[in-house]
């Protein structure tokens, strides 16, 4: 069978959620099956090593200048389409083979439509319900995302299959007490802080943050914030609130940090915090367990499902709770360090190669359909 994959968020330079599971579910398809024959798609040519040279792999590289999904890989499907068309990030293009499958990785711009622009909230609308009709099967990061493709793509049950992503395994706690220093002067961090990995945009709910720091701020001196991550949309007034409240010297924010700096930076924070209004998955939470960090995060969308008993859970329209949480976690080592067994003991129910052999099962399972 010719498995055909749209790689080409792997190739970001500056890869965050969906960039990181095309990059690492494909890596573990790959290493996984040696049988089938894999087509991989690029809009730009991929950085040498990127992806193993194999016999039954073949890399095409379509440079075009815009309108790549829907022009130039949909030309490519019409005159060369494979058996299965696999799309790991969000969208179908607009001509593709009948057998197609896709990753639908949240729906949350119909949560919170404030926290996009207009454009962005129209094309994420148009595209979900154009996967949910066109594609032979969906793949859902969360039984949260399946639950809203069922209630607002109108989506059968039956067509779309639940399967966990995994997370990197360079993601482990580091102990080097000179590579924990080494990183914290890197990013000019105190001894004690707590942080927030993620892009930077409304729906990470950083105003609320924020505000709990500032009463924490008025409550102890000590505390420190550092916010990792790159700028995405409407992220203009977090900087402008940080003076506001007077958090200059407590809050710092670190702009993108490089896959090969995260695990000693989150080994290095005495929690980690994502408040986020909604998440389809949340893989920085299962990073951060897997380092070792107790973790704080919010209880709605897939959080509780990422998170089991695993962290603290908190409603994240709720400052005051967000307060009291974060002051608990920071005062109760005790806590700490059992937040911190209970994270590393729940990550081992997530795997890039268990969740590559379940879609390459459903792969086949659609390539050999009617």
């Amino acid at each position: 069978m010719l498995i055909g994959i749209d790689a080409s968020r792997a190739t970001a330079p500056q890869r965050t959620g969906t960039e990181n599971y095309s990059l690492f579910l494909i890596h573990a398809l790959l290493q996984l099956d040696s049988a089938n024959r894999y087509r991989l798609y690029f809009n730009q040519p991929p950085e040498p090593g990127l992806f193993p040279a194999a016999a039954n792999i073949e890399m095409r590289t379509m440079s075009f200048p815009r309108l790549w999904t829907h022009v130039r890989l949909s030309w490519e499907m019409a005159l060369h389409p494979p058996d299965v068309l696999f799309v790991p990030a969000h969208v179908l293009p607009l001509v593709r083979p009948r057998r197609c499958v896709v990753t639908v990785h949240d729906l949350g711009y119909l949560h919170y439509p404030q926290a996009h622009t207009r454009w962005a909230g129209w094309y994420l609308r148009w595209s979900t319900a154009h996967n949910a009709r066109v594609a032979a099967h969906l793949i859902a990061d969360s039984k949260a995302t399946k639950r809203d493709l069922i209630k607002h793509a109108h989506t059968a049950a039956d067509k779309i299959s639940v399967i966990y992503p995994g997370y990197d395994p360079s993601f482990a706690p580091v102990h080097d007490t000179a590579l924990l220093a080494a990183v914290r002067a890197r990013y000019q961090l105190p001894e004690s802080f707590a942080l927030y990995v993620g892009t930077l945009q409304p729906r990470k709910n950083l105003v609320r943050l924020l505000e709990a720091f500032a009463v924490l701020v008025q409550q102890r001196r000590e505390v420190h914030l550092a916010i990792a991550g790159k700028k995405g949309w409407l992220y203009e007034g977090l900087f402008a609130q940080v003076e506001q409240l007077g958090l200059q010297q407590q809050v710092r924010f670190l702009g993108y940090v490089p896959q090969e700096d995260l695990p000693a930076l989150l080994s290095a924070a005495q929690l980690f915090v994502l408040p986020s209004l909604y998440e389809g998955f949340g893989l920085p939470v299962l990073e951060a367990m897997a380092c070792g960090v107790p973790v704080i995060c919010s209880n709605v969308s897939s959080l509780p499902e990422v998170a089991g008993n695993a962290a603290i859970l908190v409603n994240p329209l709720d400052t005051t709770e967000l307060v009291q949480r974060l002051g608990l976690l920071l005062d109760d080592g005790h806590l700490r360090q059992d937040m911190s067994q209970r994270g590393l003991r729940q990550v081992q129910r997530f795997s890039w190669e268990k969740c590559a052999r379940e879609i390459l099962q459903l792969l086949e399972a659609v390539g050999r359909g009617p």
